[in-house]
């Protein structure tokens, strides 16, 4: 994997790669980024350019439950990788058991989308949609990364994973 790889110690003292708890993080961030800025750009330009009704007391209801569950799956993927990755163990559980990347899918699929509704503007669907893109295009360099540490462990987690293409 290529970029900074900065190290910082763990509680027992072993140091853990920076890079190694991003992912690809840093690459699907730039690459989602001029989407944002434009996004960003359109509504400080013109609100209602980007603007949706998402007062419907049902359709609240709805983005609060998908921003919920976002919200849940993104934390519990971040303290998974902050408990096993410093370990060098390979994560299958919670989440993880039911897509591969699911601090990528949370954020991009449910996270954003619901947060825009909630707010708005639709902006939030564009920019889940640009990460998770991103995510798409750059987790094969991740998946690439994880089959060469772990080997037949990697193999046997993408034999069981449910949704392995998200």
């Amino acid at each position: 994997m290529s970029g900074p790889n900065l190290t910082s110690p763990t509680a027992t003292g072993r140091r853990v790669s920076i890079r190694s708890l991003m992912g690809s993080g840093d690459r699907i961030a730039l690459f989602t980024l001029p989407v944002v800025l434009l996004g960003l750009a359109l509504w400080w330009i013109d609100p209602t350019r980007v603007a949706v009704d998402g007062s419907a007391p049902g359709v609240r209801a709805v983005a609060f439950v998908i921003l919920a569950v976002g919200v849940v799956g993104w934390a519990w993927s971040v303290a998974l990788i902050l408990a096993h990755v410093p370990k060098g163990e390979l994560i299958t559980s919670g989440p993880f058991a039911v897509v591969k990347h699911p601090l990528y899918t949370s954020v991009g699929l449910l996270v954003l989308p619901a947060a825009g509704i909630l707010l708005g503007t639709w902006l939030g669907i564009v920019f889940g949609i640009a990460l998770y893109v991103g995510a798409r295009l750059f987790a094969p360099a991740e998946e690439r990364e994880l089959r060469r540490t772990f080997g037949a462990r990697w193999e046997a987690y993408e034999d069981r994973v449910l949704l392995p293409w998200l």
